[in-house]
């Protein structure tokens, strides 16, 4: 049995997920999602306003110690990957793979802010000149985005992460590449770079960006292998 924590990507609670993580269930192992401090239903301005990536990564240190997770498959959705990659790097040996489902895959001293687009960066702005700590969820055009979406922490999506090299001692990490973006994936230059590296394994899928939602079943069976 393996032991999975999913991590959503901004924006985004453990209900992402829900599709996929009843089919690992399914399949007899332990799932955990996640729903990111700042991004819960019952969190107030406050907290919002003070969280930042080491919050999150804190968020999935505590998980491994309330449950006592000692070999846990973390997986990281586009801004999760920054958590993930956090965490891991501060868990010791508790991490024995860590999966990047088109997800952003920081080295020391990057950010959200810095691995992204500028159209991405240009939507952050945009999105906090309300409260100038929270961002709003992204509108797109032809769009209907998920009324559960909540305002995401602008702190997190702007800290530079602390990475010692420990997070390189994980056995197994993989990069999950989607390929169907209908405008344009900011992940290509990434998956190239990571594909070189031997260290590293590359999957394809033929889903747009929320592969979790759009093809569970494609994510599940690559989580299983």
């Amino acid at each position: 049995m393996s032991t999975f924590v999913l991590v959503p990507g901004a924006w985004h609670g453990a209900w992402a997920f829900d599709a996929v993580t009843s089919l690992l269930h399914a399949a007899g192992h332990a799932v955990h999602g996640l729903t990111l401090t700042g991004l819960r239903p019952g969190d107030d301005d406050a907290t919002v306003a003070n969280a930042n990536l080491d919050t999150h990564a804190e968020d999935v240190l505590r998980l491994l110690d309330r449950a006592e997770i000692a070999d846990a498959t973390l997986v990281g959705h586009s801004y999760g990957g920054m958590v993930v990659s956090a965490a891991a790097d501060r868990a010791g040996d508790r991490i024995s793979r860590l999966v990047y489902l088109d997800a952003y895959v920081p080295q020391h001293g990057d950010s959200c802010w810095s691995s992204t687009t500028e159209a991405y960066r240009r939507s952050f702005v945009d999105g906090a000149a309300d409260t100038g700590f929270a961002v709003r969820p992204p509108v797109r055009a032809g769009r209907v985005g998920d009324p559960r979406r909540r305002p995401h922490p602008l702190a997190s999506l702007v800290q530079s992460i602390r990475l010692t090299g420990a997070i390189d001692r994980v056995p197994r990490r993989e990069f999950v590449f989607c390929t169907g973006w209908p405008d344009g994936t900011p992940f290509t230059g990434l998956r190239d770079r990571l594909r070189a590296d031997p260290g590293w394994q590359v999957h394809d899928l033929p889903t747009g960006h929320d592969a979790m939602r759009e093809a569970p079943h494609l994510v599940a069976d690559l989580l299983l292998t």
